[in-house]
C-alpha cells in the first residue's frame, strides 16, 4: 500500500541529518540506550517486524520484573541497535547507506524519522509501559502522547542541531516555557537540560515550528484526516500535503533553513530576527561539524514562503498524495464504552453549550475555521515584539503566557487567514491525557471546571461537578460510529 508505506517509512533522506547532523544514533549507542529505557521514553516497538527468536526472548523477560537479572536483553543497549535495525522501533527507519544489503546501524548505515515517531501506536498486544511506550502491532493515526521528544533530541549526540526549534533570544527578547533562551554559544549540556526538563519541552509534545520560540505542542492525531482542516495548531496550511511536505523539508531537516530560500524565507517571517536565527545556526553547523546539508530529497519550486513550499523546496508529490489517501482512510479509535445515561445527559450539555464551534456529529467534517485569539483566550492582548520581513503578514505580536507562542511567527497570514486556532478532531478522548494545543490541561474535567478562571484559554466551564461528568463522559465515548 503506497501510502501506508510513506506514511510509515518515508524520509525523503532525512537520514542524513539524523544520522550525520544531530547524530541521534550515535547519541543512543553512546548513553547504552536500552529497550527498557526506550519503552519508558514512549517509544512504540513493532512486534511483527522482529524475528520469532528475538521475539519469544522479550516476550518471557516482559513477563517479569523486567531487572537487569531477570531481564537482560532488555536491559541490553545492543537489544535497541537490533529493533531499530528491524525497523520495529517505530518512527526510526534505517536506510541501508553502505550499501551491502544489510541493515545494520552500527556499520555505516543511517537511521532517519518518519511521521509515525509522533503519530502512531500499538495495541498494546503485547506489552504497555505505565505512562511510557508500548510493544504490539501498528495502529497507526493515534497520537503518541506519551512520547518523550525532549528526552530523545538530548540524548542526540549534537542536539545543537536542533537550534531553529528551540528557545531562543532575539534582539534581547526570548519567548517561551523556560526563564531564558539558548544562543549560539550554548553548550551541549545546556541544550540537553533545556531538552529534557519537561517543564519546558513537556511529554507528549514536540516544537513544530522553527520560529525560535519554546513552543512545543501536542502531538496530533492524524486518522480519518478527510473530516479536519486546516492544518496546525494555527491553521498555518490548508492542505494537508502542505504541512506533510513542510514537515519533511524543515522540521526533519532544519539545515534547509541556511540555503538561500530557507534565509528567504526566515526574512519574510520574521525580518531581522530570522536574519539571526539563520547565522547562528549557520555558525553552529560550522563548529559542530556539519557539511553537506541540505539532507532532504526535494525539487526546488515555487516560491519560498509559500505553504505548498516554505523553502522553496518540495518532496516527491505523488507520496504526498498517497499518504492523504492513507490518513483519510484510517479509522477513527472507538470511543470508550459509558454509562450511557450519561452520556446522553452529556450530549444535550453539548448541544446546548460547544456546538458554536463544534459538532456533535464527529462523521461530518469539522468546520474549517479559525476561532480568533480573543474569542479563545480573553487575556489575549497582543503587544508588538518585532518587525516582519514582508508587510502582508499580520503583525509580530505576544500576550502575557504561553498559548499564543505558536501564533506569534507561525499563523494563517501566509494564507490570507486571521490569527486563530484550528479545531481538532473530537475523537480519541478516552486516551487523550493533556488537552489544548500547548499542553497545558490534564483532562476533560480540568478542561470544563471553572477554578481555571475566566480569562484562561478556553474558558467554556460546567459550574456543577455532576455536569461536567456528563460532558466527560460523553466526550470519551466518541467515535465516528455514535
Amino acid at each position: 500500500m503506497a501510502g501506508r508505506d510513506v506514511f510509515r517509512f518515508e524520509t525523503f533522506g532525512n537520514e542524513g541529518f539524523w544520522t550525520d547532523a544531530a547524530r541521534l544514533p550515535k547519541g543512543m549507542v553512546d548513553a547504552k540506550f536500552t529497550p527498557k529505557q526506550a519503552l519508558k521514553a514512549g517509544l512504540q516497538v513493532d512486534i511483527e517486524a522482529i524475528n520469532d527468536a528475538l521475539r519469544k526472548k522479550m516476550e518471557a523477560e516482559l513477563r517479569t520484573d523486567m531487572s537487569p537479572q531477570n531481564a537482560p536483553m532488555l536491559n541490553d543497549p545492543k537489544t535497541t541497535v537490533a529493533l531499530i535495525n528491524a525497523n520495529a522501533v517505530v518512527g526510526m527507519v534505517p536506510k541501508d547507506s553502505n550499501g551491502d544489503g544489510k541493515l545494520d546501524i552500527t556499520n555505516g548505515d543511517k537511521v532517519g524519522v518518519a511521521c509515525t515517531i509522533c503519530h502512531t501506536i500499538t495495541d498494546k498486544s503485547v506489552f504497555d509501559m505505565p505512562n511510557g511506550g508500548s510493544i504490539g502491532r501498528r495502529v497507526d493515526g493515534p497520537a503518541a502522547l506519551t512520547l518523550n521528544v525532549g528526552k530523545l533530541l538530548a540524548m542526540a549526540a549534537n542536539s545543537r542541531a536542533f537550534y531553529p526549534n528551540l528557545q531562543q533570544s532575539f534582539l534581547g527578547i526570548s519567548l517561551g516555557r523556560a526563564p531564558s533562551g539558548l544562543g549560539p554559544d550554548s553548550t551541549e549540556a545546556e541544550v540537553d537540560a533545556y531538552l529534557s526538563n519537561p517543564a519546558y519541552y513537556p511529554v507528549g509534545t514536540f516544537d513544530e515550528t522553527q520560529d525560535g520560540h519554546g513552543n512545543s505542542v501536542k502531538n496530533t492525531p492524524l486518522f480519518r484526516q478527510d473530516l479536519a482542516a486546516p492544518y496546525g495548531s494555527a491553521g498555518e496550511f490548508k492542505l494537508l500535503d502542505d504541512i506533510s511536505n513542510a514537515s519533511y523539508t524543515t522540521n526533519l531537516d532544519p539545515t534547509t533553513l541556511v540555503t538561500a530560500e530557507g534565509r528567504e524565507l526566515l526574512q519574510i517571517k520574521a525580518g531581522p530576527a530570522g536574519q539571526q536565527m539563520a547565522d547562528e545556526y549557520a555558525r553552529i553547523l560550522k563548529d559542530t561539524g556539519v557539511t553537506g546539508y541540505p539532507f532532504v530529497k526535494a525539487k526546488l519550486t515555487g516560491k519560498a514562503g509559500d505553504p505548498a513550499n516554505p523553502v522553496g523546496r518540495r518532496v516527491d508529490n505523488q507520496k504526498l498524495l498517497d499518504m492523504n489517501a492513507y490518513l483519510d482512510s484510517l479509522p477513527a479509535p472507538a470511543g470508550a464504552k459509558v454509562n450511557a445515561e450519561m452520556a446522553a445527559r452529556g450530549r444535550e450539555l453539548f448541544r446546548a453549550s460547544c456546538t458554536e464551534c463544534h459538532n456533535v456529529d464527529q462523521t461530518k467534517f469539522v468546520p474549517p475555521m479559525l476561532v480568533e485569539m480573543k474569542a479563545v483566550w480573553p487575556a489575549y492582548i497582543p503587544i508588538p515584539v518585532g518587525l516582519r520581513g514582508d508587510s502582508r503578514l499580520s503583525t509580530v505580536v505576544n500576550s502575557p503566557g504561553i498559548f499564543d507562542d505558536k501564533m506569534i511567527v507561525v499563523d494563517a497570514s501566509d494564507r490570507g487567514e486571521k490569527r486563530g486556532v484550528a479545531l481538532p478532531l473530537l475523537l480519541d478522548l478516552a486516551r487523550t491525557n493533556i488537552f489544548l494545543h500547548d499542553a497545558s490541561v490534564g483532562s476533560l474535567d480540568n478542561l470544563l471546571d471553572q477554578s481555571r478562571g475566566a480569562t484562561a484559554p478556553h474558558p467554556f466551564y460546567l459550574t456543577d461537578i455532576g455536569q461536567r461528568a456528563d460532558m466527560a463522559t460523553f466526550l470519551r465515548s466518541l467515535d465516528t460510529d455514535n
